[in-house]
């Protein structure tokens, strides 16, 4: 099996976090390491073999598209949400019929990771088994994440087979903002603002929302503080 080849980069979002940096700019075309956010995801996916992506815009859309319009190795198309944000189970609601029925990767733009042992998202596509799954998330220890100031957000049992933790827990595992989802996963959902965490609950119900651990070290980027932490993290990392 080759896994998916399709893929949406959610990038609709205000940014107000990473505001003064945001103030005249989407977050997605915020700069780490010399390279806007969003292509970051781009250039993984595209490495992973995906040929086509959606991205979903807002908040200064038009930069964001001219920024897209200059790939020219992978297909880009456009939800635009410039009417109306959709929220994180609207937005691929919206461009469902992007993907004809077969599964796909969503990543958030805000994640950036250093590889550990192979490449994580060719990990992912191998794990991937769309008779057992409804999807299979990318989780990141908790522990050992940069950037990340929350309690992280599931426990993962041997198999793989995720679950919700108590309220003012800590969580072993934090999701990364990339997934493979099946479209199964928003049957019975029209396109309108929600949520995908109800998806997400229903699909740990029926033992289908799987995770991968992933083996090196996850940033989540989503603040100032967090470009200049991971500026300076990747800046150790890089050859003298």
């Amino acid at each position: 099996m080759t896994g998916p080849t399709r893929a949406m980069v959610m990038a609709a979002g205000l940014g107000t976090r990473m505001r003064p940096l945001t103030n005249n700019r989407p977050k997605p075309l915020v700069v780490v390491h010399g390279k806007a956010l969003i292509d970051h995801a781009i250039d993984r996916l595209v490495a992973a073999g995906v040929t086509m992506i959606v991205v979903n815009v807002h908040y200064h859309a038009d930069q964001l598209k001219a920024h897209l319009a200059k790939r020219k190795d992978v297909e880009i198309r456009i939800s635009d949400e410039s009417d109306q944000l959709m929220d994180s189970g609207g937005g691929i609601a919206r461009a469902m019929h992007h993907f004809e029925g077969e599964p796909f990767f969503t990543h958030n733009s805000d994640s950036v990771w250093v590889e550990g042992t192979g490449h994580a998202l060719d990990k992912l596509k191998a794990r991937w088994n769309p008779q057992a799954m409804d999807a299979l998330m990318l989780l990141a220890p908790t522990v050992t994440s940069l950037c990340y100031e929350g309690r992280g957000d599931f426990n993962m049992s041997a198999d793989g087979r995720l679950s919700r933790v108590g309220e003012q827990k800590v969580a072993p595992f934090v999701w990364t903002g990339v997934q493979i989802v099946h479209p199964r996963l928003f049957e019975g959902q029209r396109s309108a603002k929600f949520s995908i965490n109800p998806l997400w609950d229903r699909a740990i119900a029926k033992g289908r929302l799987l995770g991968l651990r992933l083996e090196g070290v996850w940033m989540h980027i989503d603040r100032p503080d967090a470009v200049r932490e991971a500026e300076d993290f990747l800046a150790d990392l890089a050859p003298a």
